[in-house]
């Protein structure tokens, strides 16, 4: 291992709880400018990982199993490890050996993830989320973004349950009066982020927009792809979703139509979660696991989220 400074980071699996906990990478890698990292993640969230500076390996864990497990330990067993980071709680890390091991502990009810992140270095202050993006892949995506005049807003108006999914109808709306005559964006244009599931919510947007204002990226870009493309707007639009963690974690302002997710423990950190005249209670009584095949966003306007948009916006003016 090249690096004098050997610190190994186990990632969660999932994608949208490793983005949450970014930060605590990210703080490492400013921190200690003499460190090499090795990062472990899943095939959802090793990739988020992949442009890390002073990266020396990216594992990728491909299943649970026990035998997995035992190839991972293989890998690392011999390294005399600065620090581990373990944001999964394995049995593995404690095995390893290490001058130092930070293991990250239970969920807390009512504490932010992005908090909980930040308890497992025992740092004072709490580093919002960030993910590193190379100037190859900020290229990549320059070349899908055609240059021109006008601000660009981002929307990610896919979830990847139905009963987080606020209507596509009303992200046109709110995009058509930011971006359209008089709007805080006026003359801007609108790029659409998601998986390639999310095409006829892209779609609607389009068809509310005047032609050629809408950059359809949906399915088209790798998670640091999106990173680089929102972080390229003005402003983000989307709901309890993977694309609005990443939109928090390009530094980009955030406004996510919430209703059946608890933005206590995990809304989009320094952004504005909007809700809908229900608590996250009150949908558990029609809805005990947040699982059913339910429309629950429904009773959330557009007008609540337009509000917040254009309050963002002023305030970063």
């Amino acid at each position: 291992m090249s690096a004098r400074f050997p610190i190994l980071y186990i990632a969660e699996a999932g994608a949208q709880d490793a983005v949450l906990s970014s930060g605590v990478l990210a703080w490492l890698v400013d921190a200690m400018p003499q460190a090499g990292f090795t990062i472990v993640g899943s095939p959802a969230s090793a990739p988020l990982f992949a442009d890390t500076p002073r990266l020396d390996r990216l594992i990728v864990l491909e299943k649970e199993s026990r035998l997995d497990w035992l190839g991972l330990w293989n890998q690392v067993r011999a390294t005399s490890w600065g620090l581990v980071v373990d944001m999964r709680g394995s049995a593995l890390s404690g095995k390893l050996k290490r001058q130092k091991r930070a293991v990250r502990g239970e969920p807390e009810a009512g504490v932010h993830a992005v908090e909980l992140a930040a308890r497992v270095l025992q740092l004072d202050e709490v580093p919002a989320p960030r993910l590193f993006v190379s100037e190859a892949t900020r290229v990549s995506v320059e070349a899908l973004i055609p240059p021109g005049e006008g601000p660009l807003l981002a929307i990610g108006p896919g979830a990847a349950w139905m009963g987080r999914r606020w209507p596509p109808e009303r992200f046109a709306k709110v995009a058509s009066a930011l971006v359209g005559d008089g709007g805080p964006l006026e003359g801007g244009k609108v790029v659409v982020v998601g998986d390639d599931s999310d095409r006829d919510a892209a779609h609607t947007i389009r068809l509310a927009l005047p032609r050629h204002r809408t950059i359809e990226l949906h399915g088209r870009l790798s998670p640091l792809q999106a990173v680089a493309a929102v972080g390229r707007s003005a402003l983000y639009l989307g709901g309890d979703s993977l694309w609005t963690d990443l939109a928090v974690a390009s530094g980009t302002p955030v406004v996510a139509a919430y209703g059946p997710s608890d933005e206590a423990e995990r809304g989009p950190w320094g952004g504005i979660a909007v809700r809908g005249p229900r608590s996250v209670e009150e949908y558990r009584k029609i809805d005990p696991r947040l699982d059913q095949a339910i429309e629950h966003m429904n009773d959330l306007p557009a007008e609540r989220v337009l509000k917040a948009a254009r309050k963002l916006l002023a305030e970063r003016v």
